[in-house]
């Protein structure tokens, strides 16, 4: 197994907490939170892979409670729609992060297109070239609370992505950082630079400069060792992750990558002193290759074998380290999404309507093709790739808005790929959704990530088993965002050291974890303030 460094945070000399004395909130709470995010580790992946692993998850799995029926409930399942729910136990429609990006109109730029994790006021900001920013979530998460009643306790994100960073960690941070280019960054103004992350950015660095052969599987990974032609130029399947020595986009497509973020989170962990001073600290992790293999060559390959083994590998060593650290910690283990196979690998298994998105279903497209007949010029609509939220262009009248309403809709309606048209108006006649995200019709989970100044005027949901990849490329064959159980059902796993193990089969959702969270610490959260409840199935004492 390659890593990055796991080692940086062993060689890394301790140093005294600066801090301010305080008490724990609760007597018996872990001194440490560890919030661990796969992202793209759907419940179908886990329960696929349960039975191999036998490091760090098969820990977690023996020792902790499982619920395997864990939910991102609502439809948006994307990255900073997921993360966004996971420390604050706000849905996408009450905490406004409706997907990874959105159509402002009123926006101060040129570019319309809005970043879930950018600052769009800076000047000569566009959402590909952005500055980080948390000022679109509009929530607070465990750490801001925790730092807000006590100050003593550290705030910590890392993560592959700026969005899981931003999302996890929240509005008040000790310190965050994440990939930017091919080094850890962060948004926080004025902190010092931990000795950690220069570490670790020099370990990145020489790891990516360094050629790779390829990995030698494991006997349960050969089975998914066949190729697939997605495109003419195009196979996955097979990709034994081997890389040239500079291959910067390879190496964040492998198990490497992940390692660097556990290798970071560590050192910091040491470095700071997190889970040793006064009071309880959160940590929030957030794991991206997962979801970097899943997109590049689905979820059904020896690519994603191998990731699935070094993930279990690099979080047993982690949590030994974290053993011998001596920290009272405990870890909530989830995902942000799920993820949907490539096509041409769901056919050859059986699932006969499995297919690629027509590429005419795309919002300019089929705007183009609408507004002859409606008297008006351009495209009409735009989206952000094909299905999900679609907004009447600007340039549109308004007089003329409910008639390009009306006919996308029927445009949508009569496609068979498309399951479902809905329209603003009918999305916000619903009231939130409640009860098990089992029974939830599509228009339940497409208002639970809704917001009526961010989503669009029209939502398309496509059929099951149809990506929204319509053309596959290098590093984009399969994707996820559907209202669809397989990017929705993800594992949700709580673990401290000396609880007894549980597997409970009921279905829970992604915002109970912050409130089962914050029992364990004595936390109070006010009732009503929250979407999520508290887990008393994971061992929380949960206030009455």
């Amino acid at each position: 197994m390659r890593k990055v460094g796991l080692a940086v945070a062993a060689s890394l000399a301790a140093c005294s907490p600066s801090v301010a004395p305080a008490q724990p909130l609760k007597p018996d709470a872990p001194k440490l939170i560890l919030a661990i995010s796969v992202d793209q580790f759907s419940a179908d992946l886990f329960d696929e892979y349960r039975g191999q692993f036998t490091g760090g998850l098969k820990r977690l799995i023996d020792g902790g409670t499982v619920f395997h029926n864990g939910y991102q409930s609502h439809a948006a399942t994307e990255t900073c729609p997921g993360h966004s729910t996971i420390m604050t136990s706000k849905r996408p429609g009450s905490n406004g992060i409706i997907a990874n990006t959105w159509v402002d109109w009123g926006a101060p730029r040129a570019d319309k297109t809005v970043y879930c994790a950018e600052d769009e006021s800076v000047p000569g900001s566009t959402s590909t070239a952005y500055t980080v920013s948390v000022k679109h979530l509009n929530a607070t998460t465990l750490g801001d609370r925790l730092k807000a009643v006590s100050p003593a306790s550290r705030n910590v994100a890392v993560a592959g992505k700026d969005r899981a960073a931003i999302m996890m960690g929240g509005h008040n941070l000790d310190q965050r950082w994440y990939r930017q280019g091919t080094a850890f960054a962060t948004d926080l103004k004025g902190v010092t630079v931990p000795r950690s992350v220069t570490s670790t950015n020099q370990a990145l660095t020489n790891a990516i400069a360094q050629a790779r052969p390829a990995l030698d599987p494991p006997a349960f990974c050969q089975a998914r060792d066949k190729a697939y032609q997605v495109s003419p130029t195009l196979s996955v399947g097979t990709w034994r992750m081997d890389r040239a020595a500079g291959d910067a986009s390879s190496f964040f497509r492998t198990p490497e990558f992940d390692g660097a973020v556990l290798a970071l989170s560590a050192a910091l962990i040491q470095e700071m002193q997190l889970g040793k001073g006064p009071a309880t600290d959160v940590m929030s992790v957030g794991l991206s290759a997962t979801d970097y293999v899943g997109h590049a060559f689905g979820r059904g390959g020896m690519e994603m074998c191998l990731q699935m083994a070094a993930l279990d590998r690099d979080l047993g060593d982690f949590l030994a380290l974290m053993d011998r650290s001596g920290i009272d910690y405990a870890i909530v283990l989830t995902a942000d999404h799920g993820g949907l196979d490539i096509p041409e690998r769901l056919r050859d298994h059986g699932v006969a309507d499995a297919a690629r998105a027509d590429p005419g279903l795309d919002a300019a497209e089929v705007g183009k093709q609408l507004a002859p007949r409606l008297g008006l010029t351009g495209t009409v609509l735009k989206g952000l790739g094909i299905a999900g939220d679609i907004w009447v262009d600007a340039s549109v009248p308004e007089a003329k808005k409910a008639e390009v309403i009306k006919a996308a809709e029927e445009r949508y309606q009569a496609h068979p790929q498309v399951y479902g048209v809905y329209t603003k108006a009918e999305i916000l006649a619903l009231p939130m959704p409640s009860g098990s995200p089992v029974s939830w019709t599509v228009p339940q989970r497409i208002r639970a990530s809704y917001d009526a100044t961010r989503s669009g005027d029209l939502y398309v949901a496509l059929k099951p088993n149809i990506s929204a990849v319509a053309k596959p490329s290098v590093g984009y064959t399969a994707t996820h965002g559907s209202p669809w159980d397989y990017d929705r059902r993800v594992p949700i796993i709580f673990w401290r050291k000396g609880a007894a193990p549980a597997a409970p089969e009921q279905p829970v959702e992604t915002v109970d974890i912050m409130p089962t969270l914050a029992a364990m610490i004595g936390l109070p959260v006010a009732k009503g303030s929250i979407d999520g409840k508290c887990l008393a199935a994971a061992g929380a004492r949960c206030p009455r």
